[in-house]
């Protein structure tokens, strides 16, 4: 007698980490004379070519930029060659915090409702009814003077978007950083208002500290992007955001940078400092298990000892706890950063893509289950989307 086995149901993959510019926010960059811009140049076939330079001082006049950046259908093209069913779109850095108050206010209105147009006229996913193709992270006009009112407004006004589940902010806050205390009551609707918070590095570390041999952009996106969220997340900890608001949901970019690996020194350092030994409810450990990270780490060791990190949390909490060998797998999401990292050469698969998808399956501690939530079902039930 023969036995039929049943295949599994089959699982959307789910890219919680890809960035746009809209038109609108690339015409603001074409207008200015400093950066961060958008210029133009001879190419390398004397041919006009436009180039995104973010910050002074970038390697090789920064990288080109084109439509992959703004056009949809890019997007969507992108995504089918990856066999990517839903992503969470952000605006890339900088985001508004080169602009003046006002302007980053008005603009951020303008930019959260062109990115619910982008995502509510998507095409719904072939195989997993209810689920649009696009979603995406709204803009907050986190910069120096503005009114935390406007700030506040701007967060009511992102509920109301059916497309939008969260907001994506760098680690400058309004000018003193995420732990500034300017920042509660901004905290305070974002866990009120449901919506989970993408931080995302921009200006790495000083930048003297990598030499003047000619290593690209390789030392500031390596080492300099992931410390700065590394540095920004350890003084959010260190401030009792995380105690004082236990319900807000924060995702961070790039495996959370340097943070697991440096969780441990971090505690013992608290530890042993009478500035701020008694100052949190639980040892620094335990708030990674509260944490969320994209598995933009490239390499399954890398994945694996995140995952180890956030399945111990629980050790470490004052109450109690023990380790949990399946949490790890729990709050981990996939990402790509498209549409930076593209393939030197002509492909039409991406290099950047491919090693983040072999990572996660490549994690000895995963197995099928888990591995199906770190590619796609975390990233549902964080933004509660059904299919």
């Amino acid at each position: 007698m023969s036995s039929t086995r049943l295949s599994s149901p089959p699982t959307p993959v789910v890219d919680v980490h890809t960035h746009v510019y809209f038109p609108r926010y690339a015409a603001e960059l074409r207008a200015r004379s400093s950066a961060p811009r958008i210029l133009t140049r001879a190419g390398a076939d004397g041919k006009p070519e436009e180039r995104l330079l973010i910050l002074d001082g970038e390697p090789g006049s920064g990288r080109p930029v084109g439509p992959q950046y703004w056009n949809r259908e890019e997007k969507l093209e992108f995504m089918k060659r990856h066999h990517i069913h839903v992503s969470f779109v952000s605006s890339a850095n900088p985001w508004l915090d080169f602009l003046p108050a006002e302007r980053a206010t008005t603009l951020a209105q303008a930019l959260n409702n062109d990115l619910e147009e982008y995502c509510a006229s998507s095409p719904e996913v072939d195989g997993f009814p209810g689920l649009k193709s696009l979603y995406g992270f709204g803009l907050l006009p986190l910069v120096p003077h503005v009114p935390i009112s406007s700030v506040i407004q701007a967060i009511e006004h992102i509920r109301t978007l059916p497309h939008v589940s969260g907001v994506i902010m760098g680690t400058k806050g309004v000018g003193d950083g995420l732990d500034d205390e300017a920042l509660e009551p901004v905290w305070r609707a974002i866990e009120s208002a449901g919506l989970v918070a993408f931080v995302h590095p921009h200006y790495g570390v000083d930048g003297q500290a990598f030499g003047t041999k000619p290593n690209g952009h390789v030392l500031p996106l390596a080492l300099g992007f992931p410390f700065e969220t590394t540095i920004a997340i350890t003084r959010l900890i260190l401030a009792g955001v995380l105690d004082r608001f236990p319900n807000l949901r924060l995702l961070l970019a790039h495996s959370g940078g340097a943070l697991s690996q440096l969780s441990s020194r971090i505690a013992s350092c608290i530890a042993h400092d009478p500035v701020v030994a008694k100052r949190l409810e639980h040892d620094a450990r335990y708030y990674l298990g509260r944490l969320y990270f994209d598995a933009v780490a490239y390499g399954p060791e890398e994945l694996a000892f995140v995952s180890e990190t956030i399945g111990r949390a629980e050790s470490y909490s004052a109450a109690g706890g023990s380790y949990n060998a399946n949490a790890g797998s729990t709050r981990m999401l996939f990402g790509t950063d498209h549409p930076f990292f593209p393939p030197l050469e002509a492909s039409q698969r991406w290099q950047s893509v491919e090693d983040n998808l072999r990572a996660i399956r490549g994690v000895r501690s995963w197995n099928e289950s888990a591995q199906a939530d770190v590619l796609g079902l975390n990233a549902l039930r964080l933004f509660n989307l059904k299919y």
